[in-house]
């Protein structure tokens, strides 16, 4: 696998996503026919349909973050494609649970799993990191489609994360010590309701300062969609939330445990409202949590190098830890570890592995913005990331 291009902007809303999409043009083009594709084999929907069906998205998200849709905007013109092309592929997810609610002969075609992903904290008053990172799995033509953002913003703290270009966001972290990373789930309310995007979501989270600003964002409105947020801070915060359909009633927290929190792509929580469909979508799920279990739970403390050799983890192959494609697989349903990604919050660093862990080194990401975490020179006030927050 090639390096994934680094794509570095700034400024306002439309501003940032005008370069973002002129910076990635190729593979912004790439995401949107990649996605045509899908969505037919999927659901038989033609473009026109999947462009109809995502506009209804448009009305929740500018009553969410109105400057979301404007960086959409931005990203549509720098790439020379219609708004209504990269908000398509912002609501992936929705539009696709929207078509398949209404298709039922193609319901059996399932995506590959998501994503295998975990944090670790350090007790109070004890030393050690806050650690956070993930394995994403993903469709294979993601690995010709990812890019590395860096926003830096003049409205909320700088980030970067991992993504397929043209969406907002995905896994990464930002300049106030917040780390996010993420995972599929699927329940029965899963219905392609409009409401706030999952990929909508996880760029709010990038804008905001702590992990309790993150869970407000989460609280905001409906969402539309499952999914998993485990977000971490700098100085030892995390929480993993398991987000169904719904409002603030319809989110289950989850705490560390032995200063660990791990997460593959069903619900863990015991009161689960709708019925968890998500280890009959994505049975892998079950056996990669067990290997992340059994690769924490040796005494002592957890580092980088743990999560280094767990993600490369082959047990169960090719649906491991370290996730391969099935040769038995239909070729637009076969998925692989496309990006691994491991961060320390508290040296605000982050190192990315542009492909399989087992082949491919995780490499130093460099971050332009100053170091970030308690007693770290050059911390960013989080007023403007709260500002953003209340907007």
């Amino acid at each position: 696998m090639t390096a994934i291009p680094r794509v570095r902007v700034a400024g306002s809303a439309y501003e940032r996503g005008r370069q973002y999409g002129a910076q990635a043009r190729d593979r912004v083009h790439r995401s949107v026919q990649a996605y045509r594709h899908v969505f037919a084999y999927y659901t038989g929907w033609d473009w026109d349909t999947v462009r109809r069906t995502a506009a209804g998205f448009e009305a929740p998200i500018a009553g969410f973050r109105p400057s979301y849709l404007e960086e959409m905007r931005g990203v549509a013109d720098g790439a020379g494609l219609d708004p209504a092309d990269v908000l398509a592929i912002n609501v992936r997810t929705e539009v696709m649970y929207a078509a398949k609610a209404r298709l039922a002969p193609l319901a059996a075609r399932t995506p590959p799993a998501e994503c295998s992903a975990f944090a670790v904290v350090p007790a109070p008053g004890q030393p050690g990191a806050t650690l956070i990172g993930q394995n994403w799995d993903w469709l294979l033509h993601a690995s010709q489609t990812l890019v590395v953002l860096e926003a830096r913003q003049d409205d909320g703290p700088d980030f970067v994360t991992v993504v397929e270009a043209g969406l907002l966001a995905k896994a990464g972290l930002n300049a106030a010590g917040l780390g996010l990373v993420t995972n599929a789930l699927v329940t029965e309310a899963d219905v392609g309701a409009p409401g706030l995007p999952y990929h909508v979501l996880l760029r709010a989270i990038l804008d905001c300062a702590t992990v309790t600003q993150a869970l407000e964002v989460l609280q905001a409105g409906p969402r539309s969609s499952s999914a998993n947020y485990l977000i971490a801070h700098a100085g030892g915060a995390a929480l993993d939330v398991e987000a169904a359909p719904g409002d603030f009633t319809r989110l289950y927290p989850l705490y560390p445990d032995q200063g660990a929190l791990l997460h593959t792509n069903h619900f863990l929580s015991p009161g689960l409202a709708p019925v968890d469909v998500s280890l009959w979508a994505m049975p892998s799920s079950a056996v990669r949590l067990q290997r992340l279990r059994a690769g924490t739970g040796q005494p002592g403390r957890l580092t980088l190098d743990h999560f280094r050799a767990l993600l490369a983890d082959h047990a169960d192959y090719p649906h491991s830890v370290c996730s391969h494609p099935d040769p038995a697989d239909h070729p637009l349903e076969q998925g692989a570890t496309i990006a691994s990604l491991l961060m320390d919050l508290d040296a605000g660093q982050a190192w990315l592995a542009a492909g399989n862990p087992c082949e491919v080194p995780h490499e130093p990401l460099e971050l332009t913005w100053p170091r970030t975490g308690p007693g770290a020179p050059g911390l960013r006030e989080p007023a403007a990331a709260t500002a953003a927050h209340r907007r």
